[in-house]
C-alpha cells in the first residue's frame, strides 16, 4: 500500500520541481513509511511513498520497463500478478523484481491503455510513457484505492490524497458549493466532485489519459447487474463459496504479517471461516466494542475467534476517543460525517501493532442486501398507498415520541422511517440515507448560499443513478446504486483513510470483482427473503460460520455519538457550533443550528447526524481554509 502523486505539464520540455514533489510525498508519509521514490524527466514528475508488502527488498518504485521509457507508481495490490508474469515472460519481457507492480509496465507495452482490464486487485496507478509523452492514470473497478486530480491551465496534478495536490500553492482552495450541499445531505461528497472546486476524483472503473496537454477519461468496467433466474439455490451457494474462497486465498499473498478485522457480523466471519480453509497458519483477529451494549458485538466476534482458533485481541471504545477528531479531519482532506470513522481508526491502530496487512468484510451489505434501508424501501410503496386518514392518525404520534438512547429499537426505527418521506421518491432508498431535507435546507442555508446552488437539490447523484438502473426491480436497483455511490464514496473512503492513517493495508475479499460480478447476476429475491437480509450469503455459509452469527440481525459498525453529544462531547459541540464561529463563512444560519443543539441536548429530537456533520464542516474549514 502506498501513496502516489505527480505532475504532468502541457509543455513537454518543462521540468518538474523536485522540492514540490518532495512536499507532495511528505504529506502522505503515513501511507508509506518504508520508502520513497521519484522519477523526473522533461514534462513529468512522479513520486510515491511505499508501505512494503511484497518483494520488500526489490519492490522500490517507480518501476520501469527494460529500456526505461515506461515508468509506473502503484498504490494497492495486483493479486493476479503471479499468473500474469509467466505470460509476459513468454512474450520476451524481462523482469528485474518480484514485485506485483512490475507487471503493469509490461502489460502496458503489450496492451496499451487496455492493460488495466487484465488486472485483478485494488489499485490506483500512474504510468508515464516517455515515447508518446502520455500519462495514464487508472483506478480499480470498485474504487478501493483513491485517486484525485486537478487540471490547471498549464499542468495536471494527481495524488492519492488531496492534501498532496494542495501542496502546490497554485491550486485554488475555493469551495464547491454543490459538494458542500451534498455533504450536508448525505454525510459525504459523492461522485467526481470534492469539496475543492479545483480537485476532482477519478471514478472507480475509470482511466484518465493526459497527452499533449489534453485530458480524457473513459470507463473500462461497468457494474454488470444482469439477474439470472432459474439456477438452484444449491448451485448459487456453491458458486459463491468457491469465488469467495479464491478471493480470500489471493489476498493472503504477503511478505509481512497478516490478520483480520473481525466485527462480529457475517461478512468478517465469512472471511475468517474461509481463511481457515485455505490456510493452516496462525490467524490473528482484531475487534472493538462499546460499553453501550446496544452497539456492542464483541460476544459474536469471540464466538468466531473461538470456533476457528484465532489469536484474538479486543479494544473497548470510550468517549475519550473523540480526542482523535482533529487528527481524523486532517486525514480525510474534506468534511466526512460517518461517525464510524472513529472505531475504524481504532481497530486499525490496534491491528497495526501486530500486523501490516488485514482483511476486512467491506462490501457484503451492498452485494447481498444487508442494509435496513433496503427493507424500508421494500415496504415504502405499500405504506404510501395507505389512506391519508390512517397515516394521519399515527404519524403525529410517532413524530412526537422522544428518541431512545439505544441504537435502534422500535421507536427509533419508526421515527427514522417517517423522516424518509420528507425526501423525494426519485432518490429511491436514498431517502433512508439522507439527513437533510429540502425544507430543512430552506431554513438552514443563508440566502447567499442558496443563491450559489441555483435551485439544485443535492439529490442529483442519487436521482441519476436510480434512473440509470430503472429497469431493475427496486431491491436490485438499491444495491446497484449503493455499489456506485455509498460504497466507494463513504465506506471505502473511510477504510482507506483510517487504515492508511495507521500505515495498515486493508484488503476486501468480498469486493474482488469476480465476486461482485457473480453477486450481480443473483436475483434480489435470493438476497432479501422473508424480511431476512443477506439470505443467500447466510445459506452459503451455513455450517461454517457459527449459527448465532448467521442468525443475528445486522447491527452496523457505529458508535453512540447521539448520547456522547449530550454528555461527554457537549462542550465540544457547543464550542464548535458557537454562533460567532458559524457566522464567519456565510453558509448556514446560526439560529437554526442553535435550535437543533437545544433540541438534541434536551432529548426531544435526535439531531446527531446533522450536528456531527456541521461540526466536521467547521473543523475542516479551520484546518484547510484558514
Amino acid at each position: 500500500m502506498c501513496g502516489i502523486t505527480g505532475i504532468a505539464f502541457a509543455d513537454p520540455r518543462r521540468p518538474a520541481s523536485r522540492p514540490l514533489l518532495q512536499r507532495m510525498c511528505d504529506v502522505m508519509r503515513h501511507r508509506g513509511p518504508d520508502d520513497e521514490g521519484f522519477h523526473l524527466s522533461p514534462g513529468v514528475g512522479l513520486g510515491m511513498r511505499r508501505l512494503s508488502i511484497i518483494d520488500l527488498a526489490g519492490g522500490h518504485q517507480p518501476i520501469s520497463n527494460e529500456d526505461g521509457t515506461v515508468h509506473v507508481v502503484l498504490n494497492g495490490e495486483i493479486y493476479n500478478y503471479q499468473a500474469l508474469r509467466p505470460e509476459l515472460e513468454a512474450k520476451g519481457h524481462v523482469f528485474r523484481t518480484h514485485s506485483d507492480t512490475e507487471v503493469i509496465v509490461h502489460l502496458y507495452e503489450e496492451q496499451g491503455e487496455a492493460c488495466v482490464e487484465a488486472l485483478r486487485g485494488m489499485f490506483a496507478f500512474a504510468l508515464w510513457d516517455a515515447k508518446h509523452q502520455r500519462l495514464l492514470l487508472a483506478r480499480d473497478r470498485l474504487g478501493k484505492k483513491p485517486l484525485h486530480y486537478a487540471l490547471l491551465k498549464d499542468r495536471l496534478l494527481f495524488a492519492s490524497e488531496m492534501k498532496s495536490i494542495l501542496a502546490d500553492a497554485e491550486v485554488p482552495r475555493a469551495i464547491d458549493p454543490f459538494a458542500l450541499d451534498q455533504f450536508l445531505t448525505f454525510e459525504y461528497v459523492p461522485g467526481e466532485r470534492t469539496m475543492f472546486r479545483a480537485i476532482r476524483r477519478l471514478l472507480p472503473g475509470h482511466r484518465l489519459v493526459w497527452e499533449q496537454g489534453r485530458l480524457r477519461t473513459a470507463m473500462y468496467w461497468h457494474l454488470p447487474v444482469t439477474p439470472q433466474p432459474g439456477r438452484r439455490v444449491e448451485e448459487w451457494c456453491e458458486a459463491l463459496r468457491e469465488e469467495l474462497k479464491e478471493a480470500v486465498r489471493l489476498r493472503l499473498i504477503s511478505d509481512v504479517p497478516l490478520g483480520v478485522l473481525l466485527s462480529g457480523g457475517i461478512d468478517s466471519a465469512t472471511i475468517v471461516a474461509l481463511m481457515r480453509q485455505v490456510s493452516t497458519g496462525t490467524i490473528r483477529t482484531f475487534s472493538i466494542g462499546f460499553e453501550d451494549q446496544s452497539y456492542n458485538e464483541l460476544s459474536y466476534a469471540r464466538l468466531v475467534a473461538e470456533r476457528f482458533g484465532t489469536t484474538h485481541q479486543e479494544f473497548l471504545v470510550r468517549p475519550d476517543a473523540a480526542g482523535l477528531i482533529d487528527r481524523l479531519v486532517t486525514h480525510f482532506d474534506e468534511p466526512f460525517g460517518d461517525v464510524s470513522a472513529i472505531p475504524t481508526f481504532l481497530v486499525c491502530e490496534m491491528a497495526r501493532r501486530h500486523v501490516t496487512v488485514a482483511l476486512g468484510g467491506d462490501g457484503g451489505d451492498e452485494l447481498f442486501g444487508g442494509y435496513d434501508a433496503y427493507l424500508a424501501q421494500r415496504i415504502a410503496s405499500a405504506y404510501e398507498r395507505l389512506p391519508s386518514v390512517v397515516r394521519g392518525l399515527w404519524e403525529p404520534a410517532i413524530r412526537g415520541l422522544r428518541p431512545t438512547a439505544q441504537k435502534k429499537g422500535l421507536i427509533n426505527r419508526a421515527k427514522r422511517f417517517l423522516e424518509a418521506f420528507e425526501h423525494p421518491a426519485a432518490i429511491g432508498h436514498g431517502r433512508w440515507m439522507a439527513f437533510l431535507s429540502t425544507a430543512e435546507k430552506a431554513q438552514l442555508y443563508t440566502p447567499a448560499f442558496r443563491a450559489q446552488l441555483g435551485g439544485t437539490t443535492g439529490y442529483e447523484p442519487f436521482v441519476t443513478l436510480n434512473q440509470r438502473f430503472a429497469h431493475l426491480d427496486p431491491m436490485a436497483r438499491a444495491m446497484a446504486v449503493d455499489c456506485l455511490s455509498y460504497l466507494p464514496d463513504d465506506i471505502l473512503v473511510k477504510v482507506d483513510r483510517m487504515s492508511m492513517a495507521t500505515s495498515l493495508e486493508v484488503r476486501a475479499p468480498l469486493l474482488d470483482h469476480r465476486v461482485v460480478e457473480l453477486a450481480s447476476t443473483m436475483p434480489s429475491t435470493l438476497k432479501i427473503r422473508g424480511g431476512r437480509t443477506k439470505w443467500i450469503l447466510r445459506e452459503a455459509m451455513r455450517g461454517l460460520v457459527p449459527a448465532a452469527v448467521l442468525n443475528k440481525p445486522k447491527q452496523g459498525f457505529s458508535l453512540p455519538v447521539k448520547n456522547w453529544l449530550r454528555h461527554e462531547l457537549k462542550d465540544l459541540l457547543l464550542a464548535t457550533l458557537a454562533p460567532q464561529r458559524l457566522q464567519r463563512h456565510g453558509y448556514i444560519e446560526p439560529v437554526v443550528v442553535g435550535r437543533w443543539v437545544r433540541e438534541h441536548l434536551d432529548g426531544r429530537v435526535n439531531h446527531a447526524h446533522r450536528l456531527w456533520c456541521l461540526m466536521m464542516l467547521e473543523l475542516w474549514h479551520d484546518r484547510y481554509l484558514h
